[in-house]
């Protein structure tokens, strides 16, 4: 008997869409699944947990071995559909889990308690800021062990056993605590769950002694997952479209701007539709690099004040309207808080919210739907491509380098530019790697990844180990820069010149000394 309970179309990257991950057949959400009876001994709690990570894409969970966890590794081991990547410690195995998430769409990671929950904090919180949905998931406590004030290895010393807790409360979107087997089945349904609907990260912690005991309600296969998908008001949305609109048409020379949230919101493909189809010229935040196309026929490079594409601040900041679709303003990306803009000139588009110039503000808007039909109004101007096109100087090429003389940076990354093809994805670093690599052109088909919102050093090796591996078709590039934004940069490039695959070994070995 097949039944289909739901699906979720968001979900489910599309290989036509610019911003899938690179393995666009991979589904976030199965549409149907067959409902077999799973024999007595394998109904447990940990088979349920291990199918489903398979059900909604998740091929491979980034670990660390602790004594609160190995019952619960054994049967994720066991799980046909899983592959477990031992990490060095759970910090890097969280990075990978964030890497992994953003090729794939949803990573995992499985840490003990409290001593590796703690270690694993760091990367979680980045992949919050990231907006991620990233599901980590903690060996905990025996299940016996709650209410007898006991002191328990792994932790500060204290019988509570709701620090790793309350410290995880603050960068996930949900927090499941099983400690027993009656509401196991609905606490993970719910965590996993919401951390697709929320793309956020989500905590959820097991004890120690419930994966391999078998309960009745893990005696059939998981039924899919029934999302129910987040829907425009449509009065609010044609309101918005129609003061947009109103807006544009009557500007000389307007803009539009990708911000980073074009990911969370699923609407990169929505942002070209509405670029090809206005004429604007086009433009991206700093951290939205690599989430639009840059050889698309109106791209002016990368707005970010002072420091800029060249060219780009000026046709960006002499316009008289811009639309910002998924902006982040930190100090970072508005260098400072200097950017030259005026707000009665900005449309800002937020995953679910419009509001335009000084005057309205329209809720309940999705950004794809609101892309979408607006384009379908916008005159075509490209004015302030024209001006751009008008003043535009072509980049010069650097100076060879004579015998002995010391490698500079522009030299370098012009020979890193030459190793990018559509077959390869660029993990940049924090510090100087993300001022240097904002520089690279990247062919249709590259990946791009970085970590701006959160800026921890030390993420791109552990992301790229994730990235990899969810991609080994891909020749993946790591630019791993001293953080310290000095002019020296020390550099690894991880790239295999065999079939265009990454070796993982090489990265496993760095993850050990990158520490």
């Amino acid at each position: 008997m097949d039944t289909n309970l739901g699906s979720v179309d968001s979900c489910k990257p599309s290989s036509n869409d610019v911003c899938s991950p690179p393995n666009g057949n991979v589904s976030t959400i199965q549409s149907s699944v067959s409902l077999t009876v799973v024999n007595g001994s394998e109904a447990t709690l940990g088979r349920h947990l291990a199918r489903r990570l398979v059900q909604i894409g998740v091929k491979d969970v980034f670990s660390v071995p602790g004594d609160f966890n190995l019952t619960l590794l054994d049967h994720l081991i066991a799980e046909p559909g899983l592959n477990l990547v031992g990490c060095c410690n759970e910090l890097n195995a969280g990075y990978a889990a964030d890497g992994y998430a953003r090729s794939r769409g949803v990573g995992a990671c499985v840490v003990t308690f409290t001593v590796g929950g703690l270690s694993v904090l760091n990367a979680i919180a980045g992949a919050y800021s990231e907006n991620l949905p990233l599901i980590c998931i903690v060996g905990g406590p025996n299940s016996n062990d709650y209410g007898t004030n006991r002191i328990l290895h792994h932790t500060i010393g204290l019988p509570d056993f709701s620090q790793e807790l309350r410290c995880f409360q603050t960068v996930t979107c949900y927090q499941a605590v099983v400690n027993n087997l009656e509401d196991a089945h609905e606490l993970i349904d719910t965590a996993i769950s919401t951390a697709l609907k929320e793309s956020k990260p989500v905590y959820i912690s097991i004890s120690c002694n419930l994966p391999a005991i078998p309960h009745p309600t893990f005696s059939r296969e998981p039924v899919p997952f029934s999302l129910s998908p987040k829907l425009s008001n449509k009065m609010g949305l044609d309101a918005a479209v129609e003061a947009a609109a109103e807006f544009l048409n009557k500007a000389v020379k307007p803009v539009i701007v990708g911000g980073p949230k074009l990911r969370v919101a699923k609407a990169c493909e929505a942002f070209v539709e509405l670029a090809d189809a206005s004429g604007y010229a086009v433009a991206v935040m700093p951290s939205a690099k690599g989430l639009v196309p840059e050889q698309h026929p109106h791209f002016i490079g990368t707005y970010w004040g002072a420091v800029s594409t060249a060219f780009c601040a000026e046709i960006v900041e002499s316009a008289d309207a811009y639309l910002f679709a998924g902006p982040i303003y930190n100090d970072y990306s508005s260098v400072g808080y200097s950017l030259l803009l005026k707000k009665e000139k900005a449309i800002i588009v937020q995953p679910e919210r419009v509001v335009i110039g000084n005057g309205p503000a329209f809720g309940c808007v999705l950004m794809k739907d609101f892309l979408r039909e607006l384009a379908k109004r916008l005159k075509h101007n490209n004015t302030a491509y024209e001006n751009y096109h008008r003043i535009f100087v072509p980049e010069g090429h650097p100076l060879k380098a004579a015998p002995k003389e010391p490698l500079r940076v522009n030299v370098l990354f012009q020979h890193i530019q030459k190793m990018l093809s559509g077959e390869s994805a660029v993990i940049a670093e924090t510090g100087d790697s993300w001022f240097n690599c904002q520089k690279l052109k990247l062919p249709t088909g590259c990946g791009y990844e970085f970590q701006m919102q959160y800026g921890s050093i030390g993420w791109s090796v552990g992301a790229t180990l994730g990235y990899a591996q969810a991609v080994p078709e891909k020749r993946v590039i790591a630019c791993i820069g001293d953080g310290s934004f000095q002019v020296r940069t020390v550099i690894f490039f991880f790239a295999s010149c065999v079939g265009g695959k990454t070796p993982l070994k090489l990265i496993h070995m760095l993850t050990m000394l990158y520490r």
